[in-house]
């Protein structure tokens, strides 16, 4: 991944794009943030609770698989979880609060998928 400051500012080019947070999965903290409209201190920390919720399941249920991204849709907005590839077993994942009214929901998880390659 390109270096912190850089995928923030790319995240932030998307259509729709409120803010934007690349967070450490293990601890819950931002490493980086940008934009506004959402408290992102408090995101990291409860996405990062969403995340281990969700594995936790899939090992219930015997899931021998990955969590590429995870969307959470909101009646005003799109909340996006997307682990990063070398950190879906733990590690880092990239955190996008979209405008629902503006953005396109298909091109910015594209768009998020290449910025996370």
């Amino acid at each position: 991944m390109a270096n912190i400051k850089q995928t923030l500012d790319e995240l932030m080019t998307l259509d729709g794009a409120m803010c934007a947070a690349v967070v450490d999965s293990a601890s819950g903290m931002m490493l980086g943030s940008a934009g506004s409209g959402v408290d992102l201190e408090v995101a990291a920390a409860g996405n990062t609770e969403v995340i281990r919720s969700k594995m936790k399941t899939m090992r219930s249920l015997g899931l021998n698989d990955v969590i590429e991204d995870i969307l959470i849709t909101l009646g005003k907005q799109y909340h996006l979880i997307r682990l990063v590839t070398s950190a879906r077993g733990g590690g880092l994942f990239l955190y996008l609060a979209l405008n629902k009214s503006t953005a396109n929901l298909a091109l910015a998880r594209r768009q998020l998928s290449d910025i996370e390659a």
